[in-house]
């Protein structure tokens, strides 16, 4: 091929240093002013913003891991088993342990984190001229899924503690007819756990309201599931009696395991098979296969730091109360049964948010206006947190 010579190239058809000329793209409009999901990431000493189990898995974990890449690295010409059927049934046997709740591989969905199962069931279900309905604050990611599939979405509140009260959500099922309807348990960015029996009353609105000739779909996210305190029920154990119930839950929180992007589903086998519809071919790698199926038998091990969070998560919420705002007020902090710890209320959150990251600390500034969110880190990363809050406060005492 020859290449002509202009003013903004040379002989070989490369470019010079002139720029090209700018060109507009046809983005489809509503996405115009959007930006990019991101939490900040920064290079501070103490992470305490993204929800991470703080504990890396240990050596014998990452040989396991290694071994079973290696594996699969070695038939990488081959297309992964795009049913992951393996690891739904480790999967499916992994939860009937912590739930007590019987479950075939048939029953579980699994993808690259519980993002993309969540795009997956709004994919499915969702759709131009459908609605999806949750109650805020909840997590920020629920209103992108339903903008990327032209779901529409509306959201109803909860109470001032951050409960969901169970008559008012079904009058809210019941008069927005949504064909999705997603539920937080423990929530994000509150931590709180909703009782069965509000899971119950949504379940129970749900298949009163006609999609189609079918009910709404219910998706209870318990991404947090593992921190909850002990009595706090799973919506699993609701799945035989509701069959457009589903549960969704990940291996980046309690399993130490961010970094292998694996997220999963359990419901009946005909909801499985509708995200089964929608998924891109071969869309779970054979390397994340075996690097999920691989930490799954170390299960014990990687969650032997659960308990030491919690205990770490509840003197932290026990601190936080303890303390006073510059004008004397005590903090409000939310109940919460993940691994995080929601408080405030701050007239300028920013600042506060600022003055940690001045001290080496990133939380995040989310939630309700006022309010912060902390992680729950090591021992030595919430002293860090305490420490650096205090000497923030006291700043804006003798300001």
């Amino acid at each position: 091929m020859t290449h002509a010579v202009d003013q903004h190239g040379t002989e070989d058809g490369t470019a010079d240093s002139v720029s090209a000329p700018s060109v507009r793209l046809p983005l489809r409009p509503e996405l115009a002013d959007e930006v990019p999901y991101g939490a900040p990431q920064l290079d501070v000493p103490v992470l305490l913003n993204v929800n991470e189990n703080p504990y890396p898995p240990g050596e014998d974990v990452v040989a396991t891991i290694a071994e079973e890449v290696a594996r699969a690295a070695r038939g990488m010409n081959r297309y992964p088993d795009r049913e992951a059927t393996a690891l739904r049934q480790d999967l499916a046997d992994y939860l009937e342990m912590e739930t007590g709740v019987h479950l075939e591989h048939l029953d579980v969905w699994a993808a690259n984190g519980s993002n993309e199962v969540m795009l997956h069931v709004l994919q499915a279900f969702g759709g131009p001229g459908r609605t999806a309905l949750s109650f805020a604050p909840t997590y920020s990611m629920y209103p992108e899924y339903a903008r990327d599939t032209h779901t529409n979405w509306l959201v109803g509140r909860r109470e001032d503690d951050f409960t969901l009260d169970p008559a008012y959500a079904a009058e809210a099922i019941r008069e927005v007819g949504p064909s999705v309807i997603l539920l937080a348990s423990p929530n994000n960015p509150t931590g709180t756990a909703l009782p069965t029996a509000t899971i119950e009353a949504v379940c129970e609105a749900a298949l009163t309201v006609d999609i189609d000739g079918a009910h709404p779909v219910v998706v209870v996210d318990e991404a947090y599931a593992e921190f909850r305190r002990p009595g706090t029920p799973s919506a699993v154990a609701l799945l035989e009696r509701y069959p457009n119930l589903a549960v969704s839950r990940t291996m980046s929180k309690a399993f130490a395991a961010a970094g292998a992007r694996l997220g999963y589903l359990v419901a009946s086998t005909a909801f499985v098979d509708a995200l089964r519809i929608v998924r891109l071919p071969y869309h779970l790698s054979a390397i994340t296969q075996a690097a999920a199926g691989a930490a799954l038998r170390h299960r014990e091990s990687l969650m032997a730091q659960v308990a030491t969070l919690r205990a770490e998560r509840d003197a932290t919420v026990t601190w936080l109360r303890e303390q006073r705002l510059p004008d004397g007020l005590p903090f409000d902090v939310a109940d919460t049964d993940a691994n995080f710890v929601l408080f405030g209320t701050f007239g300028d959150r920013h600042a506060v948010w600022q003055g940690l990251l001045d001290r080496g600390v990133l939380i995040r500034e989310t939630g309700p206006d006022g309010w912060l969110r902390v992680s729950i880190g090591t021992s030595a990363e919430m002293a860090a947190f305490r420490a650096a809050l205090t000497e923030v406060l006291q700043g804006e005492e003798e300001a």
